[in-house]
């Protein structure tokens, strides 16, 4: 059987994914040697929109994308895939074209790979930023930290260093969510209720930071692979984002992952020190609108980059 012209390719139908494509989502990220990640699909397919070309093979799904909308303020793009066979034809950049048409005027933003950027850049797409996947385990203890802060209990609070001993972390309640939603609007710069309110489910483990009872924080900790995503990481500042990380780490025996606003630093050298390496390098970029809106002196990490 001849493999279909490049031309008859980008001829094939789009078609909206559904929950029933979960497992042909799954296996197209093992396809590109990605984690298979079904529970991160699950959650995508669920609050976001899907795009896929189905193979004309018959097997499976030849290219998917994803897009997460944010009322009109924005829609992230991820989850831009093309299985290996059919990759370098014009796929990604066919299903690119779709989902611009597709949102019309809404500002579009994304994390491109390497890869990936080339495309995005001639679409129009400008960057504005990066970001720096690191991993590995967390070993608690470092030059700087208190026991406390490296290894709190896992169902008590966690405290911060005595310079900011008012701040304390904790598990998630139910009647959080509502001051995290007020917490992330400024912070993540568009209404992201929808996605949060799906974080308790989703997650391994959801934590908020508090001082003297209001929320300052959170992060969540969820699995990819064989190992935990740290994200989201909203925190009013280094040290809340620390505590937060620490206190998740605290909660699993398995490797962190986490993708850091290259902006920050100070968290990327205190993960370093605590055993975190560079694993690659994303660039952000936007469609529509010259920056990411909110407070990224506040937004650490992303929940995963196809959420923006």
């Amino acid at each position: 059987m001849h493999s279909p012209s490049p031309r008859s390719l980008v001829d094939l139908p789009i078609r909206r994914l559904n929950r029933g494509d979960l497992i042909p989502c799954a296996d197209l990220c093992e396809d590109r040697g990605w984690p298979r990640d079904e529970r991160r699909w699950g959650l995508l397919l669920s609050a976001g929109t899907g795009y896929g070309i189905d193979a004309p093979d018959g097997k499976g799904l030849a290219a998917t994308c994803l897009t997460m909308p944010y009322g009109s303020d924005l829609t992230a793009v991820g989850m831009l895939l093309v299985a290996e066979r059919y990759a370098r034809r014009g796929l990604a950049r066919r299903l690119m074209r779709y989902v611009m048409e597709t949102v019309g005027d809404t500002p579009l933003a994304l994390y491109a790979t390497e890869q990936g950027r080339p495309l995005y850049e001639d679409l129009g797409f400008s960057s504005v930023g990066r970001a720096e996947r690191v991993g590995g385990r967390f070993a608690a203890g470092g030059p700087d930290d208190s026991p406390s802060v490296t290894a709190p209990p896992v169902h008590s609070s966690s405290v911060l260093p005595p310079s900011a001993s008012s701040v304390t972390t904790r598990p998630a309640a139910a009647d959080d969510l509502q001051a995290m939603v007020r917490l992330d609007l400024p912070v993540f710069g568009a209404d992201r209720t929808h996605l949060l309110a799906r974080l308790p489910a989703f997650s391994d483990r959801l934590q908020v930071a508090e001082e003297y009872g209001e929320l300052v924080g959170y992060a969540a900790l969820w699995p990819s692979g064989q190992a935990e995503v740290v994200g989201p990481l909203i925190a009013r500042d280094t040290v809340t984002a620390q505590a937060l990380v620490a206190a998740l780490a605290a909660a699993t025996d398995r490797p962190l992952r986490a993708d850091v606003d290259a902006r920050h630093k100070e968290l990327l050298g205190w993960l370093a020190e605590h055993g975190l390496e560079p694993l690659t390098r994303t660039t952000v970029m936007t469609y529509g609108i010259p920056d990411l809106p909110g407070d990224a002196a506040r937004r650490f990490a992303p929940l995963t980059v196809a959420t923006g």
